[in-house]
């Protein structure tokens, strides 16, 4: 994140030989007074001190002290380092911090989203402190008046520093405070050779790649080339920079992973003939349709409409705050896994580091990236705010410009709709922080990607989802009807159905810890879970809880992910206004049954493999029209054309086939298509039970989409006419393990349709689970042993509506 590059440099990371100690705030002023008989514990660098503390035992994530109101110093010894000049670079300190050569300071820092170069000339004796003060003090001093006070975070002071939400929104995350170095501490040689002010530019004209660099040099060399995908260009000299462009007709561009390929290709310098490389990039072109009425937000990539669904990232780990490849990619893998295309980085979180974007360029995830801000009322008038603003952004904007997956930007979250929500004229709320400051940094510094003033944003009130941006919650917290997801006429939810999400083990037994509420709520998302427990199942859920409470927990680990495949059903039809959705969250930040579709413990949940079918490149989908039937409607999202096989059967009793009908497609490469149930029928047949012209015929309908030659099952839809309750049977569902070239699967087959079949396997990870399993559909799902797992798998299989279980 600083403009300085390391080609011919010698770096050290500083990792290792680090120790902490904490005081009581402004007990000492500089690394000499801290007495000798402290007890330094070893710390983490790059980390927190809260991670430091864990690993020894003196700090406990569900149950966290405070770290906020002490001064924490770090202290590491330079013996034996090389006399002479260097660059000590401080990628991010969190959050105000002095740091020390010996006694001698030479940085102060008041931002944890910046990043330091110091120039010092070391002895080769000296140690290195780094005193991170107590944070509360500066929460506390007054600043310019805010219009408006945010209830989410519990301390307003913190729209004076720049420093993460994290740890200061109770009912959300836990109280755990950054705090310490939590990006790397290198040590930097410079050589002979000298770049600054890297700058690159990757993109798609007329059908070709054009890449440009650009640098400030130091240096006696005199010949340099640009080079990628085999071909190169010289640079000019002009104005104290050197640039090239080099042409690439024929280049595979980067695709999101739902869509095609994410294709990467290195940059190298060669410098009088040595070779130097700079990055990887990829080659993409992004833009937004706002449609007809100006009131859509389509992302348009390589020219094509994306439809954009994934989750609101939160954080790797909350306590270590790790931005190392190998703590990301889990995550990350999950997400894409998952058929997620987006992820987005809230304004109450953090920068991730270059590690997450690599990870998301070469997975093909998209990244909607918002800057740091969110509800509060900014001192945007004050200069010193504004300089630190500046500087973390363009740092931020230099350390991704090679990134294609990063796709959008946005200045911030629900500060817009923080001051339209209480009431505020427009004039007061749409500041220039984020119409003027952001938004001129992002032009100047990116003008090749879509920038959105915040989220959400647009329309006749900002929160109102029928125009532009959306944080869409009528279905989930404002528990609204499912048919409340087309009657919003969302265009594009940064995020959308927040849901306390079981895990396949939470037994909700004890405390109510980790799950989430909104600040000053008498109700938490526990109670919106129970409220959809009742309208998809009919039941009563506290008798329930009472009376059978393993049939509660079953139901409530289904019932978020039933909700957030029929919304993303719904959504994504053809005919639908949206253009996108995010889950909020990807992952949960505590213990407990949170706002993740995977658990603090990176284990998916059952809503996460409801996404996994919802979000599928290609997909069949039920829509129930009303007195205009039922609808199905098939998609391609792929780059080929695809011959598919369609077959529906409407069942009684889960078993008996009453009509049917099949159909052989064509479905074009980014194609779609919609289809009235009766045209395969044939005549006309009451499949939603519409017209209810006497006793119903049929409790489910079944659609299943093949591929025409090969016949391999391709997606599978469900309806359920009369309620997903009269569909509960007791079938009996048949189980065997086999095992094929090392890898394990599970054959199922059911003599009754039985929903939301579990798998509970140990020690592997299922390809699919709590899914509905039709009569004569053989499903087959393979069993991925989890990290140190041995051995032949075994566990149980069942379903809601039966009391059987089926071992293997």
């Amino acid at each position: 994140m600083s403009t300085l590059s390391l080609i011919g440099a010698e770096t050290s990371l500083l990792d290792e030989g680090w120790s902490l100690v904490v005081t009581e705030p402004g007990a000492h002023t500089l690394p000499g007074e801290l007495p000798f008989m402290f007890d330094d514990i070893p710390a983490i660098v790059p980390g927190t001190a809260a991670a430091a503390l864990e690993a020894t035992g003196r700090f406990d994530r569900d149950n966290p002290a405070p770290l906020f109101d002490k001064d924490i110093w770090y202290r590491r010894s330079l013996a034996g380092e090389t006399p002479g000049p260097v660059i000590l670079r401080f990628a991010g300190l969190a959050t105000v911090a002095e740091v020390f050569l010996d006694d001698r300071l030479i940085l102060s820092s008041q931002s944890m989203f910046e990043s330091h170069d110091v120039p010092a000339n070391l002895a080769g004796c000296e140690t290195l402190s780094i005193c991170f003060r107590a944070l509360k003090p500066h929460l506390e001093k007054s600043g310019p008046r805010a219009r408006w006070r945010p209830r989410l975070m519990n301390n307003q002071g913190l729209r004076l520093i720049r420093t993460t939400a994290l740890g200061f929104m109770p009912g959300w995350c836990p109280d755990v405070q950054a705090v310490g170095p939590w990006r790397p501490v290198s040590l930097i040689r410079p050589g002979r050779t000298r770049i600054s002010d890297l700058g690159f530019s990757a993109g798609l004209r007329d059908g070709e790649g054009v890449l440009k660099v650009s640098f400030a040099y130091e240096g006696l060399a005199h010949n340099f080339r640009l080079v990628c995908d085999g071909r190169e260009a010289s640079f000019v000299f002009a104005e104290g920079k050197y640039s090239a462009e080099l042409r690439l007709p024929g280049i595979k561009p980067w695709w999101p992973h739902t869509h095609g390929e994410p294709n990467l290709y290195d940059i190298v310098l060669r410098i009088d003939g040595e070779r130097f490389p700079l990055a990887r990039t990829g080659f993409r072109t992004v833009s937004v349709d706002r449609g007809e009425d100006g009131n859509d937000f389509a992302l348009i990539v390589n020219g094509e409409k994306i439809f954009c669904r994934g989750a609101v990232w939160t954080s790797a780990d909350i306590v270590k705050l790790p931005g190392d490849r190998e703590s990301y990619e889990p995550w990350l893998r999950l997400a894409k896994d998952a058929g997620m295309n987006m992820i987005r980085i809230p304004g109450i979180a953090t920068y991730e580091s270059p590690d997450f974007f690599a990870l998301c360029d070469e997975l093909g995830l998209m990244v909607w990236q918002d800057f740091m801000f969110a509800n509060f009322d900014y001192p945007a008038a004050d200069p010193d705010f504004v300089i630190h603003v500046k500087k973390e952004v363009e740092q931020f904007l230099a350390a991704t410009q090679v990134s294609p997956s990063l796709v959008v930007l946005c200045g911030g979250s629900e500060i817009y709709q923080q001051g339209a929500m209480l009431g505020l004229p427009e004039r007061i709320w749409k500041g220039p922080l984020c119409e003027e400051t952001l938004a001129g940094l992002a032009g100047k510094h990116r003008p090749d990607l879509p920038y959105v003033a915040n989220s959400p944003s647009d329309g006749a009130l900002p929160f109102f989802p029928n125009a532009g941006v959306a944080h869409y919650y009528g279905v989930g917290a404002y528990k609204r009807p499912l048919e409340d997801a087309r009657r919003a006429n969302v265009r594009f939810a940064a995020e959308c159905l927040a849901f306390s999400n079981l895990s396949a083990t939470e037994t909700l037994q004890g405390s109510r810890a980790g799950i989430p509420r909104d600040a000053g709520a008498d109700w938490d998302f526990e109670d919106i879970r129970d409220h959809y427990l009742c309208e998809l199942y009919g039941v009563d859920p506290q008798k329930l809880r009472c009376d059978d409470f393993d049939r509660y927990l079953a139901l409530s680990r289904a019932v978020t992910g039933e909700v957030m495949e029929a919304t993303f059903a719904e959504w994504r039809r053809p005919g639908s206004t949206c253009d996108g959705a995010l889950i909020f969250t990807f992952q949960d930040v505590m213990r407990g049954p949170g706002w993740g579709v995977v658990g603090a413990d990176g284990k998916p949940k059952p809503a996460w493999h409801a996404l996994k079918r919802a979000f599928r490149p290609v997909q069949i989908m039920f829509t129930d029209e009303g007195t205009n039937g039922l609808d199905l409607h098939l998609l391609n999202e792929t780059a080929y054309t695809l011959p598919v096989v369609l077959e529906v059967t409407c069942l009684r009793d889960g078993r008996i086939p009453v009509v049917s009908g099949r159909r052989e497609l064509t479905l074009p490469a980014r194609g779609s298509e919609s289809l009235a149930c009766v045209d395969l029928f044939g005549a006309f047949f009451d499949a939603n039970y519409a017209y209810r012209f006497g006793p119903p015929s049929h409790d489910v309908t079944v659609a299943r989409l093949k591929h025409a030659e090969t016949s391999e099952l391709i997606a599978e839809a469900f309806h359920f006419p009369l309620g997903r309750t009269k569909a509960l049977h007791d079938a009996g569902i048949s189980v065997s393990l086999e095992e094929d070239d090392g890898a394990f699967w599970l054959q199922l087959s059911t003599d009754c349709f039985a929903q939301s079949v579990s798998i509970d396997a140990l020690g592997c990870r299922t390809g699919d689970n709590w899914f509905h399993l039709a009569p004569n559909a053989p499903k087959r799902v393979q069993l991925e042993a989890l990290p140190g797992a041995a051995g032949r798998p075994g566990g149980t299989v069942r379903s809601l509506g039966s009391n059987r279980v089926a071992r293997f």
